[in-house]
């Protein structure tokens, strides 16, 4: 009979597998914690959820997986309940810790807190509150460190494509009634022309040591749809939220093209080897699908190809940023 002491006492995990080969990614998942976050003057006590994966050996069988929540809670008891952190410096603090007490080549740790946005009606000025969720992430090896702060908010986009149609259908019925072109034209000014909306979800990942404001990215995402979205809305705002979206229609890749372009815009102090990442996500409401786009890479690759107009064929993807030197 097998002695359960002796199951106790060996550390199976650091026994050799049956099969030597090296796991990209060996972890836990899922795990909620309550964290505190502070941006500016603003602290805020938070649910999150915490991912936490390591780098695996060939000759090790298997991660402690038992350790990582104690560890968790370590952390979160030392930089979050004496003193509120940034979302991404908790992921750094975690994934150093990982790496010292695994003996990991490598920690990755992903944390994201949904976050309670005070905001008031565009219209009647009536203080509202939308949840968006701010992402931290945080890769650790013994001779580097890369973090990422992202954003995840909604918003609505107003289709341009049925938007023409319409507008050259209308045209047509206006020009039949007697009106001129010229005064078609005047129309199509002063009245927004109808199309379908999508509700949308905007992603926004930032990599780079320079200081950012998770608030201000929510802003960009928002702004890269037709228009933002608000919990509360009298009639003056639903009808301002309406009319804005179906005066600025974009498509899913027009908001991951503004998107990019105003966070270069916005952080000229960005580092060209730092690195963005832009999703795009449409509901769609008169297809039985939906729409999504995404762009990546490192801000010197956008820039380039903002300058010069030359297309890369390969574009730095976030694996690839994370575990570069």
């Amino acid at each position: 009979m097998t002695d359960s002491r002796n199951l106790l006492q060996d550390d199976l995990q650091a026994s050799l597998p049956d099969v030597q080969l090296g796991l990209s990614r060996a972890g836990v998942t899922g795990v909620q914690k309550a964290i505190r976050l502070r941006h500016g003057d603003t602290e805020k006590l938070i649910h999150a959820d915490i991912e936490c994966t390591v780098d695996l050996d060939p000759a090790q069988k298997g991660v402690h997986m038992s350790r990582f929540p104690e560890q968790f809670a370590q952390a979160v008891d030392e930089v979050v309940i004496g003193e509120a952190f940034l979302v991404e410096v908790l992921a750094e603090h975690v994934a150093r810790r990982i790496l010292s007490r695994q003996e990991a080549l490598r920690a990755e740790v992903k944390i994201v807190a949904r976050y309670p946005l005070e905001r008031r009606t565009p219209v009647t000025g009536l203080p509202t509150q939308e949840m968006v969720s701010i992402v931290g992430i945080a890769a650790a090896s013994r001779t580097t460190l890369k973090r990422i702060v992202g954003v995840e908010a909604t918003g609505i986009n107003a289709c341009p494509c049925a938007q023409g149609l319409v507008r050259g259908h209308a045209s047509e019925r206006l020009l039949d009634a007697g009106f001129d072109e010229g005064e078609v034209e005047r129309i199509f000014e002063l009245v927004p022309l109808a199309t379908h909306n999508q509700r949308g979800r905007g992603t926004l990942y930032v990599g780079t040591d320079v200081p950012l404001n998770a608030e201000a990215l929510v802003g960009i995402v928002e702004r890269s749809m037709s228009s933002p979205v608000y919990e509360l809305l009298k009639r003056p705002d639903e009808l301002f939220v309406v009319e804005h979206a179906h005066l600025q229609p974009r498509f899913v890749e027009d908001s991951v093209r503004a998107a990019l372009s105003e966070t270069l815009e916005s952080y000229p102090q960005l580092d060209d080897g730092d690195f963005l990442f832009s999703r795009q996500v449409n509901l769609e409401t008169i297809h039985d699908h939906d729409v999504l786009a995404e762009r990546y890479g490192t801000v010197g690759e956008l820039r380039g190809e903002l300058a010069d107009g030359v297309h890369l064929t390969r574009h730095t993807d976030l694996r690839d940023w994370l575990t570069s030197a």
